[in-house]
């Protein structure tokens, strides 16, 4: 399935538009990042609203205004082109769904790149933890939630989770070995109880693909880095950029900082 070996060879696919899918699998213990770019003067808020709400955007680095460079993340990488496909935001309607954006890019543009689950799950798979939307090849399921963010400036809107169906064995397993990320949404919000979520049916996510829960299992819920775009439909920016759900940007940090690596 996987015949990426790091960060560097899905990047260079994606630039030669011969990847365009999810990134869940690839590049085993590479970090992989949720992206958002916004002009600059909606760009403090946003901030703001990250350090506000960490567990859905787990901040790991803020370019320069104009620069698609990251620096510590992916030195020489491109946010233009390297991921296998973006969205665009207009007045907080989702317009278009393209490979690469440099037709779309503006010199003051500020790029987030947030922590993604997508990173902890090679550990949970070396535990033994099945991960159903690898076994099946979708997207994993997400869903928007009754949850509230915490609101900053213009910025507010639901908590979107991602899902993935496990034993509560394996749930109690995932929950230790995922403590162990927190700059990757960490461990799980909720075993169990959808509906306390105010999610009515699991086989009709928001985002993502639905997956099998087969009997003995539950669903187990993390905070997902889709979040700030339920958000952007309520903050309608005059223009955003963000990943489509699944299709991340995958580093060349093998693991993260002992610190969060973006200073307040």
């Amino acid at each position: 399935m996987n015949s990426f070996s790091d960060g560097a060879s899905v990047r260079a696919a994606c630039r030669a538009g011969s990847f365009m899918g999810p990134t869940a699998g690839l590049a085993p213990g590479f970090v992989q990042a949720n992206l958002v770019m916004l002009p600059r003067d909606w760009a403090e808020d946003f901030l703001q609203f990250c350090q506000k709400n960490p567990r859905p955007c787990p901040l790991l680095e803020i370019t320069e205004p104009g620069n698609p460079v990251p620096r510590k993340v992916a030195a020489g990488a491109d946010l233009r082109t390297d991921l296998p496909r973006y969205r665009i935001w207009q007045d907080g309607e989702l317009i278009a769904e393209p490979t690469e954006i440099c037709d779309w890019w503006r010199d003051d543009f500020v790029a987030f790149l947030l922590g993604c689950s997508f990173t902890f799950e090679d550990a949970l798979m070396q535990a033994g933890i099945p991960l159903r939307h690898l076994e099946q090849n979708v997207n994993v399921p997400m869903y928007r939630t009754r949850l509230p963010c915490e609101p900053a400036g213009r910025f507010r809107g639901p908590l979107v989770v991602s899902m993935r169906p496990l034993t509560l064995a394996q749930a109690a397993r995932a929950r230790e070995i995922c403590a162990a990320f927190p700059l990757a949404h960490g461990e799980p919000i909720q075993v169990g109880d959808p509906a306390s979520l105010g999610i009515a049916d699991l086989s009709q996510p928001d985002y993502g693909d639905p997956v099998e829960i087969r009997p003995g299992e539950v669903p187990v819920f993390w905070a997902c880095g889709v979040t700030p775009q339920a958000v952007l439909l309520e903050a309608r920016p005059p223009l955003a950029i963000t990943h489509a759900p699944g299709h991340m940007f995958v580093t060349d940090w093998r693991e993260f900082p002992q610190d969060n690596p973006v200073s307040p």
